[in-house]
Formats: structure tokens, C-alpha cells, sequence
């Protein structure tokens, strides 16, 4: 005879369960959609057809476990596909993302190609121009974080730059990769539509883009990481770049994002920290830097925050040579010791 806390243990696993495969089967209805045939009919039958039959088992099959296991099999089967489902280096890509940048490494110097320095005219209209640039490693400064914002105050776009005494900063913003005419969806970024990028570029350029032509607002903070630990997370960035050069990776929105990106970098050199709920909701994290010191703490938070918007400083600035230097202007000054020293 079942006891009665067995009894709840498995009302209590069945609730649990429930929406789970819930999520599953809408997730399993959505990759075939999106990454299914290109035929929009055949993708549509097959997201259906799936969806259908899941909630189907769910529906009949007794006991409820053997439905559960029949319906994990089945998304199982969605998985295993859309695992083999292969990026590209090789389409008919957006100008902007045209040319994927690669690294060389010389002792202390470092001369990158494809840096990307466009002059805009609108978010659309531009020049190209791409650059090739050396930089010394032991003229490095410092690294700075921005987070732009286009809308929902929780979710922000992250940009790593680093500063050297000799020559401009060299910004790295973590993108999609996206082909021409093609636009970016929050939720394709969860399936496999688009290649991971890595925009080389100077921040007259990749911000000023943002600030001015996109109508983001962005906020600079300066952190306090040692210049050896600043130059290892530049060195693993660059190293990406270069495995990227030659064999594509897709971008998730959840698992594989500006953030994420950034993060694993980090613990690439031992500077990881751990895990925080912010790192999803990036928005928030100048509040988790501000916690753990890896910004400047000397200013109450609100104060640091209203500082580091640059938003018209930028727009101010514009295309002009000293942009970089007009955005800093009232920051705090840079600490190149201090967490992770």
C-alpha cells in the first residue's frame, strides 16, 4: 500500500515536472521552426507536428512516467539534430560583420587586422574602413567596461576596452554576426540563427555607434584589475578572435552572449568570480562590480553611476580624433590594483 507521503512526494514531482516538459516541447516546437527546413511549410508541419504529438503523449499514455520518458525521447531525438546543425564562416554577410579579425603575436606586440573604424553617417549609411593596428603589451593602461542599454533596464550590452599609454584603446564588443538584410530577434538568439563575432574596433566606432545613431544610452566604468591580469584577459580575447578566424561558433542569448563571453574569459586567467544572477541580468552589473570593488568604490554607487553616463559626452565628442578621451572626462581615475591583485 502507497503511503500517504509518498503520495505527495509524487503529486509533488508531477508538479514539478509538468511545466518542465512544458518548456521542452514549446523549445523542441521552436528549433525545429527556426532552424528546421528552409521550406517554411515543411518547418511549420514539422514544429506542429512535434508540438502536437508531445502534448498528445502527455495526454494519453498512462502511467504518467512512461509518457514523461516517451516525450523526453522525442525531445531527445529534436537535440541530438539541431547539435549537428553547423556554423559558417562562409555567407552573404552584413558589411559591418564582413570581415572576421585575426591577431598576430609578437613577443610584447600585437598587430591586429580588421579593426573596424567606420564613419557614420546613420546607424545604416557609412564609410568602411578597416585598419590594421600594433599595439604594446607593456604600454598597457588599464581595462574599462561599458554597458549600453536600448530598452529594458535589466538586459544591456557589454563592451570590454583596453587602454595603452601609446595609442587609442581597442574596444571588443561580442556580437551577432549577422548576414545581410537580416535583423536581430531576442528570441532567434536562442536558437541557432546566428554566428558569434567579435567586433575589433575603435571606440569611435563601436560606441559612438550606439550613443549617437542607435539612441542607447551607455555607461563607462573604469576597473580595478591588475595591468598582468588585464593583459592575460586581452591575450585569451585575441586568441578567440583567432579561433573564430578559422572555425565559427554559434551565439546563444542564454549560454554563449556578450556577457557569458566575457565571464568565461575571465576564468580563462583566474579572474573568474562566482556565479551571480546579475550575469544573466546584465543590466545589473555595475551593482555587482560595485559589491565585490572590481569598480571604483570610492563614490557613493548612485554617484558613480550618474558620473559614468557618457551618453553626451559622446554625442558631444563625435567623430573627433579625442573622442576617447572626452568620453573619460570626470570618471574617476583609473585603479590598476586591486581585485585579483
Amino acid at each position: 500500500m502507497v503511503s500517504k507521503r509518498s503520495r505527495r512526494w509524487a503529486v509533488l514531482a508531477g508538479v514539478s515536472i509538468w511545466p518542465a516538459l512544458l518548456v521542452g516541447v514549446a523549445w523542441g516546437a521552436l528549433a525545429l521552426w527556426f532552424d528546421g527546413p528552409a521550406e517554411r511549410w515543411l518547418a511549420g508541419v514539422l514544429a506542429g507536428g512535434f508540438a502536437v504529438g508531445c502534448v498528445a503523449i502527455l495526454a494519453i499514455v498512462r502511467p504518467f512516467r512512461r509518457a514523461a520518458l516517451a516525450m523526453l525521447l522525442a525531445l531527445g531525438v529534436v537535440i541530438a539534430w539541431w547539435l549537428t546543425i553547423p556554423p559558417s564562416n562562409d555567407r552573404d554577410w552584413s558589411p559591418d560583420v564582413a570581415r572576421p579579425p585575426r591577431a598576430i603575436i609578437t613577443g610584447n606586440r600585437v598587430t591586429i587586422e580588421n579593426v573596424r573604424n567606420f564613419d557614420y553617417r546613420t546607424e545604416t549609411d557609412y564609410t568602411e574602413r578597416w585598419e590594421t593596428r600594433t599595439y604594446d603589451l607593456d604600454r598597457l593602461r588599464g581595462v574599462d567596461m561599458f554597458l549600453s542599454f536600448w530598452g529594458p533596464t535589466l538586459i544591456a550590452h557589454t563592451i570590454a576596452s583596453w587602454e595603452f599609454d601609446d595609442g587609442p584603446p581597442l574596444a571588443v564588443s561580442i556580437e551577432t554576426r549577422k548576414e545581410k538584410g537580416e535583423t536581430y530577434s531576442a528570441i532567434r538568439g536562442f536558437f541557432r540563427q546566428y554566428e558569434l563575432y567579435y567586433v575589433v574596433a575603435d571606440e569611435r566606432d563601436v560606441i559612438r555607434l550606439r550613443t549617437n545613431y542607435r539612441g542607447e544610452r551607455v555607461y563607462l566604468y573604469r576597473l580595478r584589475m591588475p595591468r598582468d591580469r588585464a593583459r592575460a584577459v586581452l591575450l585569451d580575447y585575441l586568441k578567440e578572435v583567432n579561433n573564430l578566424a578559422r572555425q565559427p561558433q554559434w551565439y546563444n542569448a542564454l549560454t554563449h552572449n556578450c556577457t557569458t563571453a566575457i565571464r568565461h574569459h575571465a576564468q580563462q586567467v583566474g579572474a573568474g568570480r562566482s556565479w551571480d544572477w546579475r550575469i544573466l541580468a546584465n543590466g545589473r552589473l555595475d551593482e555587482l562590480g560595485y559589491e565585490r570593488e572590481q569598480i571604483d568604490t570610492s563614490l557613493p554607487f548612485a554617484e558613480l553611476k550618474a558620473r559614468s553616463d557618457i551618453t553626451e559626452r559622446a554625442k558631444a565628442a563625435g567623430a573627433t580624433p579625442d573622442f576617447s578621451r572626452r568620453i573619460r572626462e570626470g570618471l574617476p581615475r583609473m585603479e590598476t590594483s586591486g581585485i585579483g591583485s
